[in-house]
């Protein structure tokens, strides 16, 4: 039987375009292991997403049943609405951040992925930790190149 798994992700960026990070908190039965990472110059919702990647590149079980909490309305509705698969029909094109949603769909696609949208900086602990995790990623040294961002 494939695990479940309970995912929290955030992104942040210290400007718009700015310094950034993403924290992610994946649990497991008994088990938690926490992300983060920061970059050098990026937006928050590169981040936002970037932390859902790399939570699902995480996964050691394909076919695992996971729930993603996130505060991101532009990942969550995304997802959940189905704008992104018909972004990908039309090749991404005039959307942003088109190699994240490429990475996002090889991943997403290997589990059972549910998202569920939560209020940010409200009272759910392993959301804020996640923030923590994020904003101390984008203030950190050294600062990693986000190779995808494309400045406007």
């Amino acid at each position: 039987m494939a695990p479940v798994i309970t995912i929290y992700t955030d992104g942040s960026a210290l400007g718009n375009p700015g310094p950034g990070g993403y924290g992610v908190v994946l649990m497991s039965g008994p088990h938690r292991k926490e992300l983060s990472q920061g970059f050098r110059l990026t937006t928050n919702n590169r981040m936002e997403l970037m932390a859902v990647c790399v939570a699902l590149e995480a996964l050691k079980i394909e076919g695992s049943e996971v729930t993603i909490y996130s505060d991101s309305k532009y990942v969550v509705d995304a997802v959940s609405q189905g704008w992104v698969f018909g972004w990908e029909k039309k090749r991404f094109s005039g959307k942003k951040n088109p190699d994240l949603w490429i990475r996002f769909l090889r991943i997403y696609r290997k589990h059972r992925v549910r998202f569920v949208w939560v209020k940010g900086h409200a009272d759910t602990v392993e959301n804020n930790r996640c923030d923590q995790l994020a904003v101390a990623a984008a203030n950190s040294t050294p600062l990693f190149e986000d190779t995808g961002y494309q400045p406007e």
